[in-house]
């Protein structure tokens, strides 16, 4: 059995944008989307505040699974979910 593991992009409203199974190009599309408004773009994770980039969010994601991260800006909060699926 193959684990593959997959992004999921949830957009302000909380509706699934997209399925991705490359995380640069789920972050490419979150701070696309979070860049809305006169605030710059953040990562929440655990409380913690952070200017977003890959290799954070990689190492954040790093042997974990079903892991929530919020990129947030002044007016949209961006929720990407990373889990798996075998096959």
């Amino acid at each position: 059995m193959t684990k593959i593991n997959i992004y999921c992009l949830f957009d302000n409203q909380q509706s699934l944008y997209g399925v991705y199974s490359s995380i640069k190009a789920v972050h490419r599309d979150a701070l696309k989307l979070c860049n809305d408004g006169f605030s710059s773009v953040i990562i929440n994770h655990h409380g913690k505040h952070q200017k977003p980039n890959i290799t954070l969010l990689r190492n954040i994601f790093k042997g974990e699974t079903d892991v929530k991260v919020n990129y947030s800006s002044d007016k949209t909060i961006i929720t990407i979910l990373k889990t798996s699926i075998k096959e």
